[in-house]
């Protein structure tokens, strides 16, 4: 007899949940605009950026090179494209990373969904009065922790390992500087005809 009361529990708070998320208004007009305000703290990102970076390697040595990114707005402004890729000293691309950030107006979070090295996720971003920050597991019990600052015309972003609750181990940063303007990815649309 429990489980009969519990299954019916279960389903009339699917059901319940289901009518009322249809009983809310559909309305892409005011969604669009709450998600393109929702942009605006990121706008300082739209361009092409280069500058110095490092990482360590999964072998402990430490490796340098340029790193470059190029962002923009997609969707009218509602998200924004990033494409990153870093060159070792003799021009060869050694990482390359795509992602975009969108914002979802009924939880106000944003989301970074990203693909590089051959893995793809999606993880929580929290923008910061100067910059945001991110998070990416690591391993059994460890993170890596992505912080950017945007201040004097300087994008500084660092990367430290955090296992548990030991202090962090700086393990990634660039240093960039915006090069120039972009149409990415918006420009060369298919046209009509």
């Amino acid at each position: 007899m429990r489980s009969r009361t519990l299954l019916a529990l279960i389903l009339s708070t699917g059901l319940m949940t289901a009518l009322s998320a249809q009983a809310q208004p559909y309305d892409p007009p005011s969604r669009l605009k709450a998600e393109k305000e929702a942009m605006q703290p990121l706008a300082w990102m739209n361009g092409v950026w280069r500058g110095p970076s490092w990482n360590i390697l999964p072998n402990g040595q430490k490796h340098e090179g340029t790193q470059t990114e190029r962002i923009g707005p997609f969707l009218d402004g509602s998200i924004k494209f990033l494409e990153g890729r870093g060159y070792n000293a003799d021009g060869t691309v050694s990482f390359n990373a795509f992602g975009f950030i969108a914002y979802e107006p009924g939880s106000k979070s944003y989301t970074l969904r990203s693909c590089a090295m051959s893995y793809c996720g999606e993880f929580p971003l929290k923008v910061t009065a100067d910059g945001y920050v991110w998070e990416v597991p690591a391993g059994p019990g460890a993170i890596v922790r992505y912080t950017a600052v945007f201040k004097d015309g300087l994008w500084v972003e660092t990367g430290e390992r955090i296992v548990g609750d030991q202090p962090g181990v700086k393990v990634f940063e660039m240093d960039l500087r915006r090069v120039g303007d972009t149409d990415w990815p918006a420009a060369g649309a298919v046209p009509k005809q």
